[in-house]
């Protein structure tokens, strides 16, 4: 269990081809560039556009960047080791692209449906209430839970047993991080624009993964791969360059600890 301060394009080449079990993968969706604020918003709470310098590239920049990373990262993972990445419309062709030229094969694209997602502001588009985890694949015989996929369903069948799956895990339903699980600043603000359900990456790591096994975060951000991880009984190793997140992220994880124990 370990985070690494640094930049995972560099960071991910000092670990060990082939050693890691499953990535959980938030990267910078390259929305930023403009502010647009709505403090008022009576849907979801104030919302404050993504403008963060780390999410700014060009066309060009961002395809090269998510090549690397993500071929940086399939190196890390054993044979039959999987990685999830979140995106949005917004940047999911070059996510499918950029992978599959690193020689992943892709699974499924779950789309998560934001219950509180934030309203529509200019309204000369349909509403953007979902986000999706791309799940590939380096080979064959990869890890896949499904009686315990089906557990994690919370529809069930009419004798109240776990219920397969087609009715759920292509479309999950989780609102945008709110109440006691949002970290926030002094100012009441949310402290990273990203931060992302535990109750997303519980499914992830149950789904793909075993105790004992090794999970690696190359966009940690404030922990919370981490914190499901440890809660879930696997390692996990985050890589973060953003030095207020690694606080906050450490924070959590003593937290979580002194929970468990």
């Amino acid at each position: 269990m370990n985070i690494i301060n640094g930049d995972c394009l560099r960071e991910l080449k000092h670990i060990d081809e082939m050693s890691i079990d499953l990535i959980f993968s938030d990267p910078p969706y390259n929305l930023s560039g403009k502010d647009l604020e709505l403090r008022n918003n009576n849907t979801g709470g104030p919302y404050i556009k993504i403008n963060a310098q780390w999410d700014v590239f060009s066309e060009c920049d961002y395809n090269s960047f998510t090549f690397n990373w993500i071929s940086g990262a399939a190196k890390t993972l054993k044979k039959n080791g999987s990685i999830y990445i979140s995106c949005t419309q917004h940047n999911i062709g070059v996510i499918l692209t950029e992978a599959k030229k690193a020689g992943l094969k892709l699974n499924n694209i779950i789309t998560w449906y934001k219950s509180n997602a934030m309203p529509n502001i200019t309204k000369r588009t349909f509403t953007h209430s979902t986000e999706f985890v791309c799940w590939f694949v380096k080979g064959k015989n990869w890890v896949f839970n499904y009686e315990e996929v089906k557990k994690f369903n919370p529809r069930k069948t009419k004798d109240g047993q776990p219920k397969q799956m087609r009715d759920f895990l292509d479309f999950l339903e989780l609102p945008i991080v709110q109440g006691k699980e949002r970290i926030k600043n002094n100012n009441g603000r949310a402290l990273h624009p990203t931060q992302k359900p535990e109750k997303l990456l519980e499914l992830v790591i149950i789904s793909s993964s075993n105790e004992g096994d090794i999970v690696l975060d190359p966009f940690f951000g404030t922990g919370t791969t981490g914190v499901v991880a440890q809660r879930l009984g696997r390692n996990w190793i985050g890589i973060e360059k953003n030095p207020e997140y690694i606080e906050i992220a450490r924070k959590r994880l003593e937290k979580e600890l002194a929970y468990v124990y």
